[in-house]
């Protein structure tokens, strides 16, 4: 991303500035991020050695992820309420002293109990992350940047889904567990420095409304919030999407890709590790074309979400269908790429809960939307590891649960298109009638 590239968005009246110092600031906070989606997917290249370490089946296995994602979508729309009455460094500040715990907890725990408490207190901390960086990029940037900044920090999220598949699995299997896993936890204390250091909530000059001045900042508020936010269509639709969109690849390089490509499909984990590369760097490469092309087209945004559905859908089933014992390679590669496309389209869920909110509601309707996709995950893992017990193993089955996700998620993408399109018109109608009265 190129400081140019932000500031040469067009502004719009009351507009952040944008430029070096937007882009500056924004980087600390998604280096929080970063760290955090390492340490989120630290568990995806080691489940088959957290399964040795701690003595567990499929379906304990999966606990350990279904609890840190239930604690991630459970504490969503609790912190997009602390981002919009706290600011971005104070709510950041406190995740990133959560999941550097519970990334360092993770590595001494000498029993499973121990280690299913320290990935909930991980997933407490990465839940502070994602809610935060979004509504750091609309204190920075004009809000015609609103995709592809949430694109881009999408992306570097996939970076550090790529340094937890490359690196930390060598280290993993180099110096162990606990040197692993410890060592990995002192990038939180690094990002926590810089944080301090250099974050910023807003520019100067557009400080937001002080929260007590809405609705006397009391219960009565937080309700009014949650129910407002709720209320726009362009909200559920946005969950809706993220629902039905991230999920597939998220399970995938969550928990349960690493045993699938080797258990299921006979690949050495050499191989395995190369093939969950490619879905990052695909996600990487996508997520740069989707922020492109929502930014400049926002009819798209539907179009891309649900192409990316489809895709999904037909590629799992030419894959669980193929009639041999394993798919070809050829097959495996394509899911993978297909695979990379999940991530980016979840991200336009964004796209539809941002404008049918105004500003003191972002927090929470990111919140909202971002549930989504977690809940679907964490649904989606109960589920494979429940089937990997009861078929003995059997992936195509297991993996079968996907396809209903996508069904639920796909029904009501399709049934509330339509209000959030006529609903997102009005607003925009709204918005243009008070700028001719506003003095640029």
């Amino acid at each position: 991303m190129t400081t140019g590239a932000m500031a040469a968005a067009p502004r719009l009246p009351g507009d952040p500035p944008g430029g070096r110092r937007a882009v500056l600031v924004w980087s600390v906070g998604v280096s929080v991020y970063f760290v955090a989606v390492i340490f989120r997917t630290s568990l995806g290249v080691a489940g088959l050695d957290a399964a040795d370490r701690f003595h567990v089946n499929a379906s304990a296995l999966s606990t350990f992820s279904i609890l840190q994602l239930l604690v991630y979508a459970g504490m969503q729309i609790p912190v997009g309420l602390m981002v919009d009455r706290l600011g971005t460094k104070k709510v950041l500040t406190l995740g990133v002293v959560l999941f550097t715990l519970g990334q360092l907890g993770f590595a001494l725990s000498p029993s499973y109990g121990m280690a299913l408490a320290s990935r909930a207190l991980l997933g407490c901390g990465d839940a502070m992350t994602f809610i935060s960086v979004l509504r750091l990029g609309t204190r920075w940037f004009p809000v015609r940047r609103g995709p592809l900044v949430a694109q881009l920090a999408g992306l570097v999220g996939m970076a550090g889904n790529l340094v937890s598949t490359l690196v930390l699995a060598r280290v993993l299997h180099e110096v162990g567990w606990t040197t692993a896993f410890a060592g990995s936890a002192l990038a939180g204390v690094v990002v926590l420095v810089v944080m301090a250091v250099f974050l910023k909530d807003h520019p100067e000059g557009h400080e937001p409304e002080p929260p007590a001045a809405r609705s006397g900042g009391g219960p009565g508020f937080v309700r009014e919030q949650i129910a407002l936010s709720w209320r726009e269509p362009g909200t559920r639709l946005g969950l809706w999407v993220h629902f039905t969109t991230q999920f597939p690849a998220m399970v995938f390089l969550l928990l349960w890709g690493l045993p699938f490509l080797v258990e299921a499909q006979g690949l050495s984990r050499g191989a395995a590790g190369d093939l969950l590369t490619l879905i990052v760097l695909a996600n990487m490469a996508i997520g740069l074309v989707f922020g492109q092309v929502v930014a400049r087209h926002h009819t798209a945004r539907l179009p891309l979400a649900l192409g990316t559905v489809g895709a999904t859908a037909a590629v799992w089933a030419a894959t669980l269908a193929w009639p041999g014992a394993h798919a070809p390679l050829w097959l495996l590669v394509v899911l993978c790429v297909v695979l990379g496309a999940c991530g980016p389209a979840s991200m336009i869920g964004f796209d539809f809960a941002r404008p049918a909110n105004p500003p003191e509601r972002q927090g929470t309707a990111s919140g909202i939307t971002n549930m989504g996709g977690f809940i679907a995950s964490m649904t989606t893992l109960f589920a494979v590891g429940v089937l990997l017990d009861a078929t003995g193993d059997n992936y195509r089955i297991a993996f079968s649960a996907v396809f209903v996700l996508e069904a639920v998620g796909l029904s009501q993408i399709l049934r509330l298109r339509t209000r959030a399109a006529r609903r997102e018109r009005e607003r925009l109608v709204a918005s243009r009638v008070e700028t001719v009265h506003v003095p640029v």
